[in-house]
């Protein structure tokens, strides 16, 4: 300040040298800014010269560039979230729609390549096209039915035929999902039913099953007791057959004896006899008959 003081005392004072000053300050500082660039973490830095892509790939940090004539675009190279719907059609000309989660990453050393073949929406023109290729040429193969069934399948051969697309672009899938696969109300009411069938033939063939297993249980179990039979009816003999029935005897004799052609009552034999004992007692001129009565009775 001083100095421009003495400047205006002396006559020597001219404000448009002063301003030039304050130009080139200016000038200075904005080169310096511009001549540095910082490429933030998980990025890469792609420089351009008057609009030419250079092959070379800033990483991470402060990195120096030719101001005003050197621009920088970032990349991103962290994992990336693709999310796409897709309608299709199966083998058996089902309408299949579907959603698909793919996440995928920009290889470090094609971030150059990439942005000069594709630009910066690599994602909408080449990750999401590419998507609904696949999904159809792959849903193509496989009936409806067996979409669901082999999703596990029909998945990895998805993934392998998107990786062929998008890996000369310099990108690589991390993870492939399918989110979900829809069929029509028709042939979701086809599906229901045929399990209801497949559920009650197997329902059906388990009873079946079941009632063979009781069948045979039964079967062996009549086995057994006839066997048991046998075995029993080999080991009775006339000894045994005596011992039971001496044993379940209860002292009384028989009051009906018989042979081959004839039966006696003994109770009436013997009530005979006691009469005619009886008589005897008491009188002792009275003869008991020579012969016993007999009541015989032939045998039918």
């Amino acid at each position: 300040m001083s100095e421009i003081i003495n400047m205006k005392k002396t006559g020597s004072f001219k404000p448009g040298k002063i301003i030039g000053y304050v130009l080139g300050g200016l000038v200075l500082l904005v080169l310096i800014f511009n001549s540095f660039t910082t490429v933030n973490a998980g990025h890469t830095g792609v420089v351009t010269t008057f609009g030419k892509v250079n092959d070379t790939v800033l990483q991470e940090g402060l990195h120096f560039k030719i101001p005003f004539v050197q621009q920088i675009v970032e990349i991103d190279n962290r994992v990336l979230k693709a999310e796409v719907e897709c309608s299709s059609a199966s083998k058996d000309l089902q309408t299949v729609s579907s959603v698909i989660a793919l996440n995928y990453r920009v290889n470090t050393a094609s971030s150059a390549t990439l942005f000069k073949n594709v630009g910066i929406d690599f994602e909408n023109t080449i990750v999401n096209p590419a998507i609904q290729e696949c999904v159809k040429a792959i849903t193509a193969k496989f009936t409806a039915e067996e979409l669901i069934t082999n999703r596990q399948t029909v998945g990895d051969q998805m993934r392998d035929i998107l990786q062929q697309k998008i890996q000369p672009y310099g990108l690589n899938i991390e993870v492939f999902n399918i989110i979900t696969f829809e069929f029509s109300d028709e042939f979701n009411a086809a599906i229901e039913a045929k399990q209801t069938a497949q559920q009650n033939a197997l329902k059906a063939e388990q009873d079946l099953a079941r009632i063979k297993v009781e069948a045979q249980q039964k079967v062996e179990e009549a086995k057994a007791e006839a066997e048991a039979y046998k075995l029993k009816s080999q080991q009775i003999t006339d000894a045994m057959i005596l011992m039971e029935y001496i044993n379940k005897w209860d002292g009384k004799l028989p009051t009906v004896v018989s042979d081959s052609n004839s039966m006696f009552d003994l109770s009436t034999i013997l009530n005979q006899a006691k009469t005619s004992a009886a008589t005897s007692y008491s009188n002792p001129t009275y003869q008991a008959p020579e012969t016993e009565t007999e009541t015989e009775t032939t045998n039918p």
